[in-house]
């Protein structure tokens, strides 16, 4: 048997694999889940293992899961018990592979610990976020979202805006989209919480179209796609109050009436004063369908995963 195929970052996903098998799977599953329950997946397991809290990443794996007919397991491991324990996620990953799990689903609180993880895993790993790196299930969400609200995946200008520097669904996403023909990628933060030095490198390499401001109002018009990141944190405070011009992050009906009228506002939840309430009886404002629609890729994911000759392809 080969070696099972692991999902650790976007940058692993090509265009065709997307359009030609992610997208129409994913697809399949919203007609399945509103036929009722599946069996694609009966006598398979999921264990969940879970340095960080979670909330839609957990819940929609499981409950993917769940209606496709498999089994989950897992815990949370705290802080307080990190600290004490210290056990290495290799070894944790051994003793769960033992149990006969068939895929295991992953949030570390360090950058890199899904590979880690994957390199000790002889099932599918599944990265649920790793730190400040990667959270490539919802890029690949994300896509899905736009692709269904634009009717493509091609030729749009998209503003990721917000804390760039530690929000990892900008960069998996930004380098997802990368790969695509014609996305205009604009970065808007304050000075302070730009894109990290390796993310920039790997869209430059990509040759991506990509610019950094911190202006909204400079590309409100002209986005076809707001992604708004969390905007209320310590960082973003202290960064806003070394710009020398006062920047908005927020997205308000001022914002919402300069936009296109075919242009849609994304946000990976939970939205803090950076997307206000409200705000989503504005059909432009879509993170509520973002984060339904996780639940359909997500069942696209594990049953290519777990389904034979179902593992998505490296790129060439």
């Amino acid at each position: 048997m080969s070696a099972p195929r692991h999902i650790l970052d976007a940058g692993q996903f090509s265009p065709a694999w997307l359009h030609e098998e992610l997208f129409p799977r994913a697809d399949l599953m919203r007609e399945i889940h509103a036929l009722g329950d599946s069996r694609l997946l009966v006598g398979r397991r999921l264990f969940c293992l879970f340095y960080q809290p979670s909330t839609r990443t957990r819940i929609s794996f499981e409950s993917a899961m769940t209606l496709l007919g498999g089994t989950v397991s897992g815990i949370e491991v705290g802080a307080e018990e990190r600290r004490q324990a210290d056990e290495p996620i290799e070894d944790r990953v051994r003793v769960l592979c033992s149990y006969g799990y068939d895929a295991l689903l992953i949030r570390f609180h360090e950058e890199g610990g899904a590979a880690r993880a994957a390199t000790a895993s002889t099932v599918p790993v599944i990265n649920a976020g790793d730190g400040e790196g990667q959270h490539p299930t919802q890029a690949l969400l994300d896509a899905y979202t736009i692709r269904r609200e634009l009717g493509r995946l091609d030729d749009f200008e998209i503003a990721l805006v917000g804390d760039l520097t530690y929000e990892r669904s900008v960069n998996s996403l930004a380098e997802l989209l990368a790969k695509l023909p014609n996305v205009r990628l604009r970065f808007v933060s304050p000075a302070t919480l730009r894109l990290r030095p390796a993310v920039r490198e790997r869209l430059t390499d990509a040759g991506a179209d990509f610019e950094e401001l911190d202006d909204l109002d400079a590309v409100a018009a002209s986005a076809d796609v707001l992604y708004i990141t969390r905007a209320h944190s310590d960082r973003m405070t202290l960064a806003q109050r070394f710009e020398p011009v006062r920047r908005s992050y927020v997205v308000d009906a001022e914002v919402l009436g300069r936009l296109k009228p075919t242009a849609i506002v994304l946000h990976p939840l939970p939205r803090g004063p950076e997307l206000a309430m409200g705000l989503e009886a504005d059909p432009r404002v879509a993170p509520f369908r973002q984060a339904e629609n996780g639940l359909y890729v997500r069942m696209a994911l594990l049953t290519l995963l777990l389904q034979p000759g179902g593992e998505p392809r490296a790129n060439s």
